[in-house]
């Protein structure tokens, strides 16, 4: 749990105890006052154990997380929202202690947003100097802070590979894509897991062309079709045996295909619809310093 979230929270339930012992695992630094509070509601002594795991943010794919703030800066664009500014802060700290890292911290000059989320990181490492590593050196990895918005050019693009597409014509929310208002497609593949970890072709694929995706479905395709074929022919104990061992594999690699070929298939169907190819050239032209008079036509 989150310390920020559940303390009062914790502290209300071991006062008046439904169970006999309890251990807490908290996803963040514990500020010590929330322990001495926890200390002092838990009168019957049930708390048996009190563990920091740095676990603060949601891991996305093996190089990226998120942390689900759909609006973190305020109207303007200039200022933070305070409670995303220390949400932030606590993720990233939390990072760093997880990969047991004391950075060199940069951050993009002129961005206020950038200067300030710097600032609040090195006052918590300052903070809890204890739990990171003794100090930036020489050899410390370097924490770099960018602005988003100082890059007018990537948003203009719409973007040609495999997750990018997905996530942007469909919509990926915590590794999960809905397919519910999609033409013609099963009630069992209508909500669909993306995992790089639990799914080999999509780990595989990630940043494929959309061109290049194509072809990999079918040879998917072919190889599943010749799979099945085998394990038609069950002419022996041997062959059930064999069928028997294999039936997992052989049940995944077809959830694999016809979740893959759903989303290629609708992936297809929006790049018609929304006329993207045509869309795209007009984005290229501009951004390569085309006339923009001709592109207005």
């Amino acid at each position: 749990v989150r310390p920020e979230d559940s303390v009062n929270l914790i502290c209300s339930e071991i006062s008046n105890p439904r169970y006999g012992s309890y251990y807490l695992n908290f996803t963040n630094i514990i500020p010590k006052a929330a322990v001495k509070q926890i200390a002092e509601a838990d009168m019957q002594e049930v708390v048996r154990d009190v563990r920091e795991i740095y676990t603060d943010y949601m891991p996305i794919g093996a190089h990226l997380f998120g942390l689900n703030i759909p609006n973190p800066l305020q109207p303007l664009g200039s200022r933070w929202v305070d409670s995303s500014l220390q949400r932030c802060s606590q993720a990233i700290s939390s990072l760093l202690l997880a990969l047991k890292m004391s950075p060199v911290i940069r951050y993009q000059e002129g961005s206020g947003p950038a200067s300030l989320l710097a600032q609040s990181i090195r006052q918590i490492i300052a903070r809890e100097g204890g739990l990171f590593d003794a100090g930036a050196t020489e050899n410390s990895p370097v924490l770099l802070i960018l602005d988003r918005r100082e890059d007018p050019v990537t948003p203009l693009l719409n973007q040609w590979t495999y997750q990018a597409m997905v996530h942007e014509l469909i919509g990926i929310n915590n590794n999960r894509v809905s397919l519910a208002g999609v033409p013609g497609v099963s009630r069992d593949l209508q909500d669909i897991v993306l995992s790089s970890d639990q799914d080999e072709f999509y780990a595989a694929n990630l940043y494929a062309n959309f061109g290049e995706i194509g072809q990999t479905i079918k040879v998917l395709m072919e190889d599943f079709q010749n799979k099945a074929k085998s394990h038609q022919k069950i002419e022996s104990i041997s062959d059930m045996k064999n069928f028997v061992e294999n039936y997992p594999q052989f049940k995944k690699m077809s959830g694999t295909v016809s979740k893959h070929v759903t989303l290629v298939s609708e992936l297809s169907r929006l790049v018609s619809l929304k006329k993207l190819l045509e869309i795209s050239e007009v984005e290229q032209e501009l951004v390569s310093g085309g006339d923009h008079s001709t592109m207005l036509k």
